[in-house]
């Protein structure tokens, strides 16, 4: 994933987990979600085309489009009020394809940082899916708030820290990322179980009316 592209999708995440949990209207977060959508639509199109049919660099951009067609679902389901189903299926695909990626960068290219962070992203869309494809809505405050924070520890700080060269895909570094993903998702069911008295002011994907 390009390095410019991983910083916005920690900006995007972090947008869609307050959304989960109320703290941004959806219509307001949309266009953050088509935004970054058309990016990681663009720049994997871009990296194909000039990868002049090899393979490892065909399979790296390839998993971008599983990120932006999520996003763009995201902004036009938003905008239009759409029911969340289809979108929350589609992350089932994601998630498993996504287990894909991060067990062959860990066994085929030994990269376990950006392995566990394929693997933290598997867990985020397999929860997309429990809330939106199987309604599980009492998950959707737990969901919101490990979007929040998994938006970082899989995103923004690796992006930053492949910006300015200081990224290094070591074991240890990938076991201290396991360790902090881990950490979030107990946290994010701590919170979830916390507020569940309450309500989220805006569900992440809200449901036409009838009539």
């Amino acid at each position: 994933m390009s390095n410019v592209g991983l910083l916005y999708v920690g900006a995007v995440l972090f947008i869609n987990g307050l959304m989960l949990i109320g703290k941004v209207p959806g219509k307001s977060g949309a266009l953050m979600n088509l935004f970054v959508g058309g990016m990681q639509t663009i720049f994997p199109t871009i990296i194909i085309a000039q990868a002049n049919e090899d393979p490892a660099v065909i399979f790296g951009a390839s998993g971008l489009y599983l990120f932006s067609f999520t996003y763009l679902y995201v902004g036009l389901n938003q905008l239009y009020d759409l029911p969340g189903d289809g979108l929350g299926w589609f992350s089932l695909f994601v998630t498993v394809c996504a287990a894909v990626f991060g067990t062959v960068l860990a066994v085929h290219f030994q990269d376990p940082v950006t392995a566990v962070m394929w693997y933290l992203w598997a867990v985020l869309w397999f929860m997309f899916f429990l809330v939106l494809g199987l309604h599980m809505d009492n998950l959707t405050i737990a969901t919101g708030w490990f979007t929040l924070t998994v938006a970082h520890i899989s995103a923004t700080i690796p992006a930053l820290l492949l910006l300015t060269g200081a990224f290094r895909s070591t074991v240890p570094n990938a076991l201290w990322m396991a360790a902090a993903g881990l950490a979030a998702l107990g946290f994010s069911f701590f919170m979830g179980r916390r507020a569940s008295n309450n309500t989220p002011a805006e569900p992440f994907i809200p449901t036409p009316r009838a009539g």
